[in-house]
Formats: C-alpha cells, structure tokens, sequence
C-alpha cells in the first residue's frame, strides 16, 4: 500500500479497535509494500481468525467508501481489498518489544 491509501487503511484499522465493542487493541502496526503487520492484544477467548475477519470486512467497506476511483482501476472486477489469506501466530513467552521492534521497522 501507498500514499494516502496507506495512511486511510491504518487509520481505519485503528478506529475499528478503539470501537466499544471491539475485543482487541493495536500494539502496534506498520504497513509494507502491500501488507499490514499488526501487533494486536487480542482477549483470550476471541479467535485470532475472528479479528482477522473483523478487520478486514470492515475495512474494506469503508476503503472503498473512501478511494472508489482509485481503487476500481486496480481491483476492475469486484470491490475487493484484501487476498484471501492472512498469517497470525501467538507472541507466547516471546519478547514483546522485540516483535514491536520488528513491526515497526517494516515498509
């Protein structure tokens, strides 16, 4: 991602954590060529799939609200966002600042 595009899809990312019924906050998050790293702090009885979903419904909706012309002369076919897959794994006993460090350093 980049440009105002980047800038609008981490602000929109950001906003969809701070909404009351949100059940993760952002650590931390950076964008890459055409990816986001996020370090999110999710409750432990919510799936990390669920949030992925949560995040990546809504912020396509209000992408596209947001960047239609530009968007449509990429994504020609539907109003799509985002591929199919994602990777998410637990930080566990690893040192957190260090994967903060790491997110914050890509792009």
């Amino acid at each position: 991602m980049t440009g105002e595009i980047d800038e609008d899809m981490k602000q929109i990312v950001h906003e969809i954590g701070q909404a009351e019924d949100s059940l993760f906050s952002i650590v931390t998050m950076e964008s890459d060529k055409d990816h986001l790293h996020m370090l999110l702090d999710i409750e432990p009885t919510v799936s990390a799939t669920s949030i992925a979903s949560r995040i990546k419904q809504i912020s396509t909706i209000r992408i596209w609200k947001k960047h239609s012309v530009a968007l449509k002369k990429q994504f020609w076919k539907e109003n799509t966002f985002w591929s199919d897959g994602y990777f998410v794994c637990s930080t566990g006993d690893a040192n957190m600042e260090t994967i903060k460090k790491y997110i914050e350093e890509q792009g």
